[in-house]
């Protein structure tokens, strides 16, 4: 049975329009920028947030249908767990994650039991009686992920579960929290601004922007496939719109592009800014793309520098620092930029976007 939403919820001037259907066992990545509207979504779910229209359902019970229904957070069988883990700094790491089954009636030794299993499962049992305060940041987040699933939820809501966490103990709950998603067989929402927790946890990912839908499907099909600036920002691509009559594309915002194979019609055209070589004067060769830019910025990125670049088109560049230092880059230099028909992936644009 298939969890069923159309989440539509007005808030002062923001709306939210989003239709979602998660499966059991599925695993589903909520992505956008900042005011997108993936808050909103997840406490549209919980019953933090009333809907304005719309509805959800679950194995066809309905939790929210305005103006009518309407189910209480305290009585959906969900399970959420908060960037900030959120734990009860008075309760030791037992009696935290006890306190969901205590709250839907279990005794208190079935509550204590299951929370014991629970912690021993998520490797903290030797922790059961220390206070959050004692516990490092990927342990405490461990505790809310077992505080989460005591409860059995149907629905578990991940809200930036991993943002708080450093480099080194990040990587470690994430694949921690891989296995337990993988044994999951509810349904799960993951809200994160990371791509890497999009791609290693999600099934699916959903991309919104400004309160709609703006893409979505499997990791590769995004990353392959990006619709718009902020999910080929997102998957590190350069993206660009144009209309392609055989190899040649014209440009929405100007400038024209080669293509290897031959296309018809309004596409998006990607490439990684890896492709992208950069030239103080026309270059000669291979590439059948060049074309004049200005260097507006430089920034480190992992272990390349990345170019910012205006043109027709516009682009970003990386390139190694000792190619920085070769061309004596500086903002505002006149360069050439160059890429290869052949690294250029073009695939058909809907008409909206």
């Amino acid at each position: 049975m298939t969890l069923v939403a159309h989440l539509d919820v007005h808030r002062d001037r923001f709306h939210l329009d989003l239709r979602l259907e998660i499966a059991p066992g599925e695993v589903v990545a909520l992505l956008g920028p900042n005011g997108a509207g993936k808050t909103t979504a997840l406490r549209a779910l919980a019953g933090l947030v009333p809907l304005t229209g719309g509805h959800i359902s679950l194995d066809g019970h309905p939790w929210d249908a305005p103006p009518r229904t309407f189910l209480p957070p305290e009585r959906r069988p969900v399970g959420v767990v908060f960037q900030d883990h959120l734990l009860f700094a008075h309760l030791s790491a037992v009696d935290n994650v006890a306190f969901g089954p205590r709250a839907r009636g279990t005794s208190r030794a079935a509550a204590r039991d299951l929370a014991l299993r629970w912690l021993d499962r998520v490797g903290l049992a030797e922790h059961a009686r220390a206070k959050p305060r004692t516990l490092s940041g990927g342990q405490a987040q461990r505790v809310a992920l077992a505080r989460a699933l005591a409860t059995d939820p149907r629905l578990l809501l991940l809200d930036e579960p991993l943002a708080a966490l450093d480099a080194a103990t990040r990587l470690h709950v994430r694949a921690e929290l891989g296995r337990h998603l993988a044994e999951f067989r509810g349904h799960t929402l993951l809200v994160t601004h990371d791509p890497l927790d999009a791609m290693v946890l999600a099934d699916r990912l959903v991309v919104l922007d400004h309160g709609t839908l703006v893409q979505q499907g499997t990791p590769t099909e995004v990353a392959h496939h990006p619709r718009n600036a902020y999910t080929a920002d997102l998957v590190g691509l350069n993206l660009l719109r144009g209309t392609a009559e055989g190899t040649a594309v014209t440009l929405d915002g100007g400038g024209v592009l080669t293509l290897a194979e031959p296309a018809t019609g309004p596409v998006h055209l990607s490439f990684p800014p890896s492709a992208v070589s950069v030239h103080p004067a026309p270059p000669t060769g291979s590439p059948r793309n060049t074309w004049p830019v200005t260097l507006t910025g430089l920034e480190q990125h992992a272990h390349t520098t990345r170019l910012r670049l205006h043109g027709r088109p516009p682009v970003l560049a990386d390139i190694t620092t000792a190619a920085v230092a070769d061309l004596r880059l500086h903002a505002g230099d006149a360069l050439w930029a160059a890429v290869k028909a052949t690294e250029i992936r073009a695939y058909p644009a809907t008409p909206d976007r």
